[in-house]
């Protein structure tokens, strides 16, 4: 997958250098500032570059895997002689003319399972429903079956293979949910894989703790099985992942026909009690109060959100106007994989502004792409968002679904250098060519790690 590196003087492939400096970009998008809501989703710092080579041209400056400089090159090179840098030790990365971002974030995927499902794209076909095939025992039920068949290493080997794919369309973080599982034993071991495969690198993964993910079989067969199961996920999940202590968040499927407002409240309190974060896979198939019990609790991020009721767009807005804003973190590639008709109103929650992130949904079911790319197509083509609206989706406003904005999502001073360097002259072109590889170089930290030739 990676070829040579482009490294004018100093430095090679897969070694860190004290100081990088990409030159030769044909545009740099900052995505400097805090988070886009309303209006501003489309603001995102593009410094263009009329003359690619001249002392005018913008530059990305990267010390010990922090940045220390964006702007023009005369200006930056001037600040860093004025600090102390020696401006011999920064390696020259040349871009080649392709734009420069932040790396992409991915704020919402179910990166571990096992098996496949590939019958139910048949099944859709001839007319079954979501939840025609969960209540069949089929859809998530079928893959937790198989994945807690599955071992340890089988987990682990099955992520590195999706996150190599996503690192080469330019992803630099994802959120990785358990809930595949549905008991203690292998929500842990997802859990735990999860955070072994950010520790290993170079993608930092998020582990998510998603027992309520759906009611697994062997309490389907008994008369108060959705509660039985919700006290269970309260009183034996949550606090052996608690003592764990590798998750960041909890989240809980908030849907009709599967948890109640009620119960995922139960579950996403019962959470905070420990320290996780809350999110919610909210109103996806149907207006079942989930957006609305998202701003109630505070959560980083309401998922899906492809049925809200007007009521829940109220709540989001009135939370987007306090320091606490709960990110409409939208997943359109889902809804087109369903078949679906109907969209996320994401210019309702723009205009009302409600910060919009997108995500791949990556999952065996109904998002079976690791392409964060095409979602940014999707969402350009049926949510009606702007390419710049859809590029801070997966930046700034990923980031801050994550509660990692201070450290990643855009290109500015003290920040984690995560970059990627583009086959294209914009980002603008990013959503224009759907599924295309268009990664040149990802820098993660500071490294370069995925290079294509």
């Amino acid at each position: 997958m990676s070829g040579p590196l482009r490294v004018i003087e100093g430095g090679r492939a897969g070694e860190p250098t004290p100081g990088l400096l990409i030159v030769g970009a044909g545009e740099v998008v900052t995505m400097t500032g805090d988070l886009r809501r309303g209006v501003e989703q489309g603001e995102v710092g593009r410094l263009a570059a009329p003359d690619p080579g001249g002392p005018g041209a913008p530059v990305v400056a990267i010390w010990e895997g922090r940045i220390v400089g964006v702007g023009a090159r005369r200006d930056v090179e001037a600040v860093l002689e004025a600090d102390g840098y020696v401006l011999g030790r920064f390696a020259r990365l040349d871009a080649g003319g392709g734009a420069v971002t932040p790396g992409l974030v991915d704020p919402h995927t179910h990166l571990l399972f096992a098996g496949t499902r590939a019958d139910e794209l048949v099944a859709r076909q001839q007319g079954a429903s979501y939840l025609d095939i969960l209540q069949a025992g089929g859809g998530i039920l079928s893959t937790v079956a198989a994945t807690r068949a599955a071992s340890e290493g089988e987990l682990l080997a099955h992520g590195r293979r999706w996150l190599e794919e996503m690192l080469g369309h330019g992803v630099t973080t994802v959120e990785a949910k358990s809930g595949y599982g549905l008991d203690l034993e292998t929500e842990l071991r997802l859990v735990e894989v999860a955070f072994r495969l950010g520790e290993e690198g170079p993608i930092d993964v998020v582990p998510t703790w998603l027992g309520a993910h759906a009611v697994p079989a062997e309490y389907r067969v008994r008369p108060d099985g959705t509660e039985a199961y919700v006290q269970s996920v309260v009183e034996e999940q949550l606090p052996g992942i608690a003592a764990h202590g590798r998750a960041r968040f909890a989240d809980a499927f908030c849907e009709m026909g599967v948890f109640s407002p009620e119960q995922t409240r139960r579950v996403l309190e019962a959470a905070a009690g420990y320290g996780l974060g809350s999110r919610l896979h909210a109103d996806e198939l149907a207006p079942s109060g989930g957006a609305e019990l998202a701003a109630e609790l505070g959560a980083a991020s309401a998922d899906h959100l492809g049925t809200p009721s007007d009521a829940g767009i109220d709540a989001l807005a009135a939370a987007a106007e306090t320091d606490a804003p709960v990110v409409a973190t939208l997943l359109p590639v889902t809804t087109w994989f369903l078949m679906k008709d109907h969209h996320a109103p994401a210019r309702a929650f723009i205009e009302r502004g409600i910060p919009v992130a997108i995500g791949t949904d990556f999952n065996p079911g109904t998002s079976p792409t690791p392409n964060l790319p095409l979602a940014m197509s999707m969402a350009c083509i049926n949510l009606r968002l702007t390419p710049d609206e859809a590029l801070a989706a997966v930046t700034i406003n990923a980031a801050h679904a994550l509660s990692l904005d201070e450290e990643i999502g855009s290109l500015e001073p003290g920040k984690l250098a995560d970059v990627v360097i583009w086959r294209v002259p914009s980002s603008n072109q990013i959503p224009y060519w759907p599924g295309a590889d268009l990664v040149r170089t990802v820098i993660k930290r500071g490294r370069v790690v995925f290079e294509r030739a």
